[in-house]
């Protein structure tokens, strides 16, 4: 379809104002808007115009809903082309995430996008690294991020546990002796663990410190109102090795008291302990219990092929498939280069190891410690200083001048 909208106007591209509340409604409401489907950025339109004022103040200072509602509108005149949503993925900021893109069905798709894509990259200066989740079917989408530089850096597999299947898992007595709740003293373990169960690349896109798994007591109060709000509760624990001293398997579900939504679990594992996987998950199951009886979502990732095999096994079905995607802005993150050690030659090592430049001549020589002292200059201005096994020759200006003196004297 041709585009509408004329191309010769100026496009302008602004933050998000509350007159902008219906065409963004215009915007949700078309099928062929393009539209992120990711999970946690879909917002409900009459929840936003209620709480548009609070959230506009609270971006004004830091707080943990600085960034709740962030984005930019595209418009031509009075029309709404499009609109982008972002918000920091880490507590520095280095990392942001592309929560969604909605585009009018009428406007040049690849244009508009990337122009309110440009705009976030060039406004937002403390980011260096752009991320996104994208469904691998929307192929306009995909075409808009890799003509804007994103590349492929996971895939995402989400599977929903049936509340039949939940049923037989609690059944199992989990093997979890040492299953501990989850305070800020734990968050040195739970980087550790969240470190170990990435590859270095996605790690260093993700840029998480021990801060990103601390809540202040602000982000407390925070999560307490929206539970409170959305009828939902929060339960999170981790498995210790007492041996290693280490956090080896974490989990986290948020439940829905109102059985209309299924329950969500995060789950992270040691790569090393996949036989937590069986015991994690009936823990799930019997927490579930207690609460309707709905469907348990939880996601896997494609360099975790022990969880998938697992899913598999017991009967998980698969309800959605996607492409994360990042862009380094200013180019800081290197790639990493395998250098074998079977094909290096001596002659490269040594070769660091050549003086950079020729040595500069002291003002002090060294005399070894067999030379006579008659071998040395007559003056009375040089001492013999002894270091270890040789002999300094050293000249003492002010000698010279007392013996100069007593010279005249004479």
């Amino acid at each position: 379809m041709n585009s509408l909208i004329s191309r010769n106007l100026n496009v302008n591209i602004r933050p998000v104002q509350y007159r902008d509340l219906d065409g963004i409604e215009h915007l949700i409401t078309q099928d062929s808007c393009t539209d992120i489907s990711s999970k946690g950025s879909l917002f409900n339109i009459e929840w936003l115009r209620h709480w548009f004022g609070v959230l506009k103040f609270l971006s004004w200072f830091p707080n943990p809903l600085q960034y709740r509602f962030f984005g930019f509108v595209a418009e031509q005149g009075r029309t709404l082309l499009g609109m982008i949503q972002v918000s920091p993925f880490n507590r520095t900021r280095s990392t942001w995430k592309i929560d969604r893109v909605m585009l009018n069905r009428t406007v040049d798709k690849q244009g508009v996008g990337s122009q309110l894509l440009r705009y976030c990259f060039e406004s937002i200066l403390e980011a260096r690294t752009w991320l996104l989740e994208v469904n691998v079917n929307d192929v306009e989408a995909l075409a808009l991020y890799r003509r804007n530089g994103f590349q492929r850096l996971a895939e995402m597999t989400y599977w929903e546990i049936s509340p039949e299947l939940l049923l037989q898992l609690a059944q199992t007595e989990p093997d979890l002796p040492n299953l501990l709740p989850v305070s800020n003293a734990d968050a040195p373990l739970l980087y550790q663990l969240d470190t170990a169960s990435m590859p270095p690349l996605v790690r260093q896109v993700f840029d998480r410190h021990t801060h990103d798994f601390k809540t202040s007591v602000f982000g407390v109060l925070c999560d307490a109102f929206k539970q409170w709000l959305t009828k939902t509760e929060v339960v999170s624990g981790y498995v210790f090795e007492p041996q290693r001293k280490a956090a080896i398997g974490y989990f986290q579900v948020q439940l829905d008291r109102k059985g209309e939504h299924p329950h969500i679990a995060t789950l992270t594992v040691h790569p090393a302990y996949t036989w937590l996987y069986p015991e994690l998950l009936s823990q799930l199951a019997r927490i579930a219990q207690d609460f309707p009886q709905q469907g348990l979502q939880l996601a896997s990732s494609d360099y975790q092929p022990e969880r998938e095999e697992y899913l598999e096994r017991i009967g998980a079905e698969r309800i959605e498939h996607t492409l994360i995607m990042s862009r380094s802005v200013w180019h800081k993150i290197r790639e990493s280069k395998f250098v074998s050690l079977e094909g290096i030659q001596w002659t490269d090592v040594l070769q660091g190891l050549q003086p950079a430049r020729k040595p500069v001549p002291g003002g002090m020589s060294w005399l070894p410690k067999e030379q006579h002292r008659s071998d040395l200059p007559t003056s009375t201005n040089s001492e013999i200083v002894a270091f270890g096994n040789h002999q300094l020759h050293h000249f003492d200006p002010s000698r010279q001048s007392s013996d100069d003196e007593q010279e005249e004297e004479n």
